[in-house]
């Protein structure tokens, strides 16, 4: 009896996407067929369309997977209202720290988003759209009550850490110098040494 048969549905569907997260991530969308990616997950093509209707659904799902994590995160940081330095400090380490948690998926996403169709991917846009804006609008707010610096827009600083955080899978390694941790503590001290307000 095959792995399909005993494991479950939410096993085999999970087995498909991480074969296609790893293809994607080694060798990137185009070059991978469905049937290399049903060939590694272990099933068949009618496997892999039961669940997904096409390629890209697989690349779709990936970011939500990625993104939505960050997302929740995002939202449980500042539904505490806490001061704008710690609340700017913990979005760096949880989409520092998450981003390396999920490496091979980070990779697929961010190397393949050009593949995804606009219609199919509005939603998620829009949900990055939101992250971005939450994050400047954070950034915003202390620059406007003083408890940032006016140094440089917020559009800037939000870009100077998903510059960072977006490339990571392309120079970070589990077994570096430096584990994520320290990553982000060393990013959120670059940025907020630089919004610190003076007098």
């Amino acid at each position: 009896m095959g792995r399909s048969r005993t494991e479950g549905a939410a096993g085999v569907r999970e087995r498909i996407l991480a074969a296609a997260c790893a293809l994607f991530a080694e060798q990137g969308y185009d070059a991978t067929s469905v049937q290399q990616v049903v060939d590694r997950a272990g099933v068949t093509k009618g496997g892999l369309y039961h669940y997904f209707g096409a390629k890209e659904d697989l690349l779709v799902e990936m970011y939500r997977t990625v993104f939505g994590e960050r997302l929740a995160a995002l939202d449980r940081i500042l539904e505490q209202g806490r001061d704008p330095e710690w609340t700017l400090r913990a979005i760096i380490d949880d989409i520092v720290v998450g981003t390396a948690a999920m490496m091979t998926e980070s990779a697929a996403v961010s190397r393949e988003l050009a593949h995804m169709d606009s219609a199919r991917t509005q939603r998620l846009q829009a949900d990055w759209r939101r992250y971005q804006e939450a994050v400047r609008a954070l950034i915003r707010d202390a620059q406007a009550a003083g408890v940032f610096a006016a140094v440089a827009s917020p559009e800037l600083v939000s870009w100077s850490i998903f510059g960072v955080t977006t490339t990571l899978h392309t120079w970070f390694r589990p077994d570096g110098p430096k584990r994520a941790e320290q990553i982000a503590h060393e990013l959120a001290d670059l940025v907020l040494t630089g919004l610190k307000s003076r007098p």
